[in-house]
């Protein structure tokens, strides 16, 4: 199996529609002993969650915005394994005042937090886990391509490109030690997380529209988390700083085909000749 005894530390689990579950319950599906993370009153759902994925999986705590946990969750990961083979980083937030096309008004208090707990937070975990992984080992975190500016994303957008950053910039460090550190970008995915951005609905609709491949927001989970799965594998060994992308092709097509433009016959669409 891919991933036979690999032992994977798993972030963001919250429920079933969680994209951090599906990719959990392939990692298990494929052989791999998983644990996962929580804190405060959601660790509960976490709790459900696990259960759900496999009887006596453990959900250790861990608060991003709180430096204690960090060393906590290393010496934790220690004695319970001895080693870390793949870290999956599913976690992100921004305050409403960071989003729905507030960009200009967004106070600094609310940036600081975002920025914290979507972007900086994949370093303080690489660190956590790093002394524990093994060459060969390797870091996930899921991502949404922010190398354009989007509608209603704002801030979480800004966030978002800076973790890509910060892949490639652990890349560089940790790829001396054999760590391979990627993102995922995924599409537009019905999950909790998404039920928080405005226009979240819009945008999935018009997504199917442009990639060639096509895209559900509800069926596209199980795709995303294959390629996670793999990622976290040994199918993957010179693939480090890179941002994968698992959005049927979305990002590599401009616009949608005319067709489906309303009003663009007469202005991209080629004329017919007449006869004679």
């Amino acid at each position: 199996m891919l991933l036979q005894g690999k032992k994977l530390l798993i972030t963001g689990v919250l429920t079933p529609q969680s994209l951090a579950f599906g990719i959990a319950e392939h990692a298990l599906a494929q052989g791999a002993e998983i644990i996962l993370t929580g804190f405060g009153r959601a660790k509960s759902l976490t709790e459900r969650s696990a259960k759900r994925l496999k009887p006596g999986t453990e959900v250790l705590e861990l608060d991003v915005t709180n430096p204690e946990h960090f060393p906590a969750l290393t010496e934790t990961l220690r004695q319970k394994w001895g080693r870390v083979d793949g870290v999956l980083h599913a976690i992100a937030y921004a305050p409403e005042d960071a989003l729905g096309g507030n960009f200009l008004n967004t106070p600094w208090e609310s940036v600081q937090t975002a920025f914290r707990i979507s972007a900086f937070s994949v370093k303080e975990l690489a660190m956590a886990c790093a002394p524990l992984m093994p060459p060969g080992s390797a870091i996930v975190a899921l991502d949404f391509d922010n190398r354009q500016a989007w509608p209603i994303y704002d801030w979480m957008g800004v966030c978002k490109a800076a973790m890509e950053a910060t892949v490639r910039y652990l890349a560089r460090d940790l790829g001396p030690k054999g760590i391979r550190v990627n993102a995922l970008a995924a599409g537009p995915l019905a999950t909790i997380a998404a039920k928080g951005i405005p226009g979240f609905k819009s945008l999935a609709q018009y997504w199917g529209k442009q990639a060639p491949l096509g895209w559900s927001d509800k069926d596209s989970h199980d795709h995303v988390a294959r390629t996670a799965c793999a990622m976290l594998s040994d199918w993957m060994p010179s693939t480090t700083g890179e941002m994968v992308h698992v959005d049927g092709g979305y990002h590599s097509v401009g616009a949608p085909p005319v067709d489906t433009v309303e009003g663009a016959e007469g202005v991209l669409a080629t004329p017919t000749p007449k006869e004679g």
